[in-house]
């Protein structure tokens, strides 16, 4: 397998691809960078979990058209001739021959499915255009029930305890909220995490982490059932020495 992969403007200065969330786009880039010769993968799920991407990164991508998804989970490179040329000697034949069967390559080099899958095709592509970016629906996990989730609440209760200004619309972070409202957590479980974490972080060299993707990542259930600490419990205290500040019971003995 040749051991080069280019990539082609025309379709990453696109609007459709650079109005993306960078996670998505960097899964793009990752599954060129592992495709076989005919623009084939069989380990996506391997690829999204060694960069820290998510399905949502994933469906989007078959949502928009730049990958083409097949029933054993396979996945194909749409423009992968429009991005790739491979000489002769170096090129080597997929091993995915059921799979490239099913593709034709059109005049401008792009991989569609054969007529028999049409009704796939039109199911992507309705996806594409008249479900994406809809609020009342969660168009990210596919389904066309209303998405409850309280994305606004739990991000602007995260704003006012750390003086920050996070969206809730950011596809990252709604995608972290929901990963663990799928798991059972509550909005009062995550504003038990971001009050706990913004008393024991605040002021001190781990402020910076009071973020959606530190706060509500694959640590969150460790943060919510943490036990505050002794030297915890000190850390206002601590900080007002720091200051300058000495509590009234200790004033005449600092």
């Amino acid at each position: 397998m040749a051991q080069r992969r280019m990539f082609s403007k025309k379709v990453t200065d696109t609007d459709t691809f650079l109005d993306m969330p960078l996670s998505t786009q960097a899964l793009y880039f990752h599954l060129n960078m592992h495709a076989d010769d005919d623009g084939f993968i069989d380990n996506t799920k391997t690829i999204q979990r060694m960069i820290g991407s998510s399905d949502d990164d994933r469906k989007l991508l078959v949502a928009k058209q730049f990958i083409i998804p097949f029933e054993n989970g396979l996945v194909v490179i749409k423009d992968w001739r429009v991005h790739n040329y491979i000489q002769g000697d170096r090129y080597h034949k997929t091993q995915y021959i059921n799979e490239k069967s099913q593709l034709v390559v059109e005049e401008n080099n792009m991989y569609t499915k054969r007529v028999q899958d049409v009704s796939n095709m039109d199911t992507q592509v309705r996806l594409g255009k008249d479900r994406l970016g809809k609020d009342s629906k969660d168009i990210l996990s596919g389904s066309d029930e209303p998405d409850h989730v309280p994305y606004k609440e739990i991000v602007d209760y995260l704003n006012e305890k750390t003086g920050s200004k996070y969206r809730s619309s950011g596809s990252k972070t709604k995608s972290l909220i929901k990963a663990r409202t799928n798991e059972g957590f509550s909005l009062d479980d995550f504003k038990t995490v971001i009050e706990k974490k913004a008393k024991e972080w605040s002021g001190t060299t781990m402020e910076k982490y009071l973020r959606p993707e530190t706060l509500f990542g694959t640590k969150f259930e460790g943060y919510l059932n943490e036990k505050q600490s002794a030297n915890q419990k000190q850390i206002g205290y601590g900080k007002q020495k720091h200051q300058g500040i000495v509590p009234k019971f200790l004033q005449g003995k600092v």
